[in-house]
């Protein structure tokens, strides 16, 4: 691995605000492009979000489970009752898949068959953009599973491939950039499910991309997701962030998650159901 290499991780976290964290320490914080985000609100009860509340939430989860750090905690039960991370993790607990093609800090583009393991890094970070390798989390998620344990590249096609290339026949693959999504579906056809994740921001035209060609498409702070799934989507969940089947295989899952967390959970959104805002 490249040792010589800085410790260097980027993210777009909390109301997609860009954070830096380097050797443990978070050492740039942006501006929040969204100042209320109802999850937030719900769990941690901030009510507008700014730079240096962005700050001590993600110093919280560097000293809670590890992120960015050698010490990195990977294994994690349900969190949310619909986030992407819980419904990817139970299709692989269900063997309706074999295996979840994400992106994990500190290693980039892997490929977890542990529903436990995919629940533990999907659901503790927010938009990874950038990550540099971390030898104990390869490690502890197996060399042979990372798309490129020497720079922690994030590529979700490659890491398909790399899926494929495991004798994985039914992957779920996380996706945040249309061309990625259409590249995967010419690629794997119907063996592979689609989910479009971190959709804030996304234009017009790709979130109508996105409903061509994913299974099932979390809303984010997004208002084209929103306005594209007025006309398209054929099975949702939630009001707060709301989560979208596209397809018939994505509603087929939603409606499993549904029966699994019992459909009274699912009147939770309904608390407060102000969406993010700004909605962009």
């Amino acid at each position: 691995m490249n040792s010589g290499r800085r410790d260097r991780h980027v993210m777009e976290a909390l109301g997609m605000t860009q954070v830096v964290i380097e050797d443990g320490e978070v050492v740039e914080v942006g501006d929040p492009r969204i100042r209320y985000c109802p999850l937030f609100f719900k769990y941690r009860g901030i009510e507008s979000l700014t730079p240096e509340q962005v700050r001590e939430n993600v110093e919280f989860r560097i000293a809670d489970f590890g992120l960015c750090t050698p010490g990195r905690k990977l294994r994690m039960r349900d969190y949310l009752s619909f986030g992407i991370s819980e419904i990817l993790a139970m299709c692989v607990e269900e063997a309706i898949l074999d295996c979840g093609v994400i992106v994990c800090d500190g290693a980039g583009t892997v490929v977890i068959s542990d529903p436990e393991v995919i629940q533990g890094i999907g659901g503790r970070i927010s938009g990874l953009v950038e990550t540099s390798p971390i030898p104990e989390i390869i490690g502890s998620i197996g060399p042979e599973r990372v798309l490129d344990a020497g720079d922690a590249t994030i590529d979700q096609v490659e890491g398909a491939r790399l899926a494929r290339s495991l004798e994985m026949s039914r992957i779920g693959v996380t996706v945040a950039y249309p061309d990625d999504a259409s590249k995967l579906r010419e690629l794997l056809g119907n063996d592979v499910v689609l989910f479009a994740v971190h959709t804030t921001g996304i234009s017009m035209e790709g979130a109508e991309s996105m409903f061509d060609t994913c299974d099932i498409i979390t809303s984010c702070a997004s208002r084209s997701i929103r306005e594209v799934a007025e006309r398209r989507a054929i099975f949702s969940v939630g009001s707060k962030i709301p989560i979208y089947a596209a397809t018939e295989p994505g509603a087929v899952i939603m409606r499993r998650r549904l029966e699994r967390v019992g459909k009274a959970r699912n009147k939770e959104n309904a608390e407060n159901p102000d969406p993010p805002d700004p909605l962009i």
